[in-house]
């Protein structure tokens, strides 16, 4: 049976095709105009989709016989058939910070991929790993669990096993799994806190998440670590595991993260330099830099850290100088208590 926050962590939102029925289509079945619009996919794929709910006409779920009359937008979330589940092996460079028998950790890196899927069928973790361990064939997802969004660097665990695998979709049910991540906020954070607010599929931007009454229960933690000019270095913590939850979640309490191009909502003003760091980082200022899990084989409880990554530490700069800071004031240590845990790598 699979974990909640498993199913979740792999609704690949992002890769949802967006369309606006033309107007040489009106008077058409929406199942035929979709056909006609879509025509790398067979009419019986696109059938099954829209049964299963994954076809959306002006945000709403879609109903085959439907008439369309011109301008409508069709939201569709492609899934992969079985046969494309047969993924190829690459030689791709992957950034294994620890690895034993029973399984691996990954400190990813921004722009990388971690599962295949529309638009993204090669060049993944996922193709990485079944290079360079041929024996995760044979195990679902190749001992995937979870992901990171594209552009959001940081720490991942992958199962060697199918009982390991089995042991970490059941920590991350029960909420064992701690994640904590490294995020710049938009605006100034006057106080630590939590936001407790359930996320879902955005009303009328389907490709997004929002903040919804309907949506599923969602906690993030969050503790301020440093403060800018106009921005806030925090710490988050998942509770749960929602796709773009922390971006989402930064974002219901007006601090989206800094250089987010789905949640960032309108630039702001800054300086000529921050202004510029901004526009050259370019994906969201999120790093999943700290990673803790009961091992599946010892019971032991242990950790793993990786520092921020060289694009998103320049950016931090960036905005300490704009601040004033002095460079001998810098600290980088965050971390919270790790008193219980064996802390088995970090690279400062």
């Amino acid at each position: 049976m699979h974990s909640e926050n498993e199913l979740n962590d792999y609704n690949d939102f992002e890769q949802a095709r967006v369309l606006t029925v033309p107007s040489d289509l009106a008077g058409e079945r929406l199942d035929a105009a979709l056909a006609k619009m879509l025509p790398e996919f067979s009419r019986n794929r696109l059938s099954t989709w829209i049964k299963d709910g994954l076809v959306f006409l002006n945000g709403n779920p879609a109903v085959p016989k439907t008439k369309l009359w011109g301008g409508e937008t069709i939201s569709v979330l492609p899934q992969p058939e079985a046969d494309e589940s047969a993924f190829q092996p690459e030689d791709i460079e992957l950034d294994i910070i620890y690895e034993d028998a029973t399984l691996l950790v990954l400190n990813k890196a921004p722009g990388l991929v971690v599962h295949p899927g529309t638009g993204n069928w090669t060049g993944t973790v996922l193709n990485g790993l079944l290079h360079r361990y041929p024996e995760l064939k044979t195990i679902p997802r190749a001992g995937i669990v979870h992901r990171l969004d594209k552009d959001t660097s940081g720490l991942m665990v992958i199962a060697r096993t199918l009982m390991a695998q089995n042991s970490l979709v059941q920590q991350l049910q029960a909420r064992t799994v701690k994640r904590h991540y490294m995020a710049i906020a938009q605006g100034l954070l006057s106080n630590d806190g939590k936001v407790d607010a359930p996320i879902g599929r955005h009303p009328k931007e389907r490709i997004k998440m929002a903040v919804v009454y309907s949506g599923k229960h969602a906690v993030t933690h969050y503790k301020i670590r440093e403060h800018f000019t106009a921005h806030t270095l925090v710490e988050c913590q998942l509770e749960t595991g929602r796709t773009h939850q922390i971006r989402v979640h930064m974002a219901h309490i007006n601090h989206p993260l800094a250089a987010d191009p789905i949640y960032g909502g309108k630039p702001r003003i800054h300086s000529p330099e921050v202004s510029i760091a901004l526009s050259e980082f370019a994906r969201q200022a999120l790093h999943a830099r700290k990673l803790s899990l009961i091992h599946p084989e010892t019971g032991k409880t242990m950790t793993w850290k990786a520092p921020l990554p060289e694009d998103m530490d320049m950016l931090v700069n960036v905005l300490r100088l704009d601040a004033g800071m002095l460079e001998e004031d810098w600290d980088d240590d965050w971390d919270v208590d790790d008193s219980d845990c064996e802390v088995m790598y970090v690279r400062e």
